[in-house]
């Protein structure tokens, strides 16, 4: 089932999804938290180790179990919904780690569709920054971007890279291609 109107934005760490994920919602769309750090949030809170730099198999197991909850959401919107990182990023992650992807994750990215086109962040160090819930350096996030980048590609998905700018400007880029026609 492919659902044309649930549209990811993934890239690197520090890449600005989160912003234009946040000046959408102000926009009056839906969207979807990021996984990763909302699971790094909780793990912190409750001392647990499914986290990036403790249990790396865990932490994607959670963000897989926490973008599928999230898609089936999203079903329930009326209009569009954008995704702060989809399903197919829990396959990026575990390349990203060099573990093995089980099939269920493979089945999951099969199973919980988006929209064809998914908005690609580059990598942009000059608002790269850490925080609490980001602890890699910018080198990673390369690698991480390319991780993703690939994943979604073997999914089956069109890459749209949204280009460096003001917010304005790449939310102007994302309805445009978002909200001009529906997606195959």
């Amino acid at each position: 089932m492919s659902c044309n109107n649930l549209f990811v934005l993934t890239g690197g760490p520090g890449s600005g999804k989160t912003t234009l994920i946040e000046a959408l919602r102000v926009e009056g769309f839906a969207g979807a938290e990021e996984a990763g750090r909302g699971i790094i949030r909780d793990q912190v809170a409750i001392g647990g180790t499914a986290l990036h730099w403790a249990d790396q198999k865990l932490f994607a197991e959670l963000m897989l179990a926490w973008e599928m909850r999230s898609w089936n959401q999203a079903l329930a919107a009326a209009g569009p919904v954008f995704f702060d990182r989809g399903v197919p990023d829990c396959i990026g992650y575990m390349n990203l780690c060099g573990l093995p992807v089980p099939d269920h994750f493979r089945r999951a990215a099969e199973m919980f569709r988006y929209s064809r086109t998914v908005f690609i962040l580059p990598p942009w160090p000059e608002i790269y920054g850490n925080d609490s819930e980001r602890k890699q350096d910018f080198a990673e996030a390369v690698r991480t971007f390319e991780a993703v980048a690939a994943a979604y590609t073997a999914c089956g998905y069109e890459l749209a890279d949204v280009p460096r700018g003001t917010v304005g400007e790449r939310l102007a880029f994302i309805r445009s291609r978002a909200l001009a026609a529906p997606s195959k």
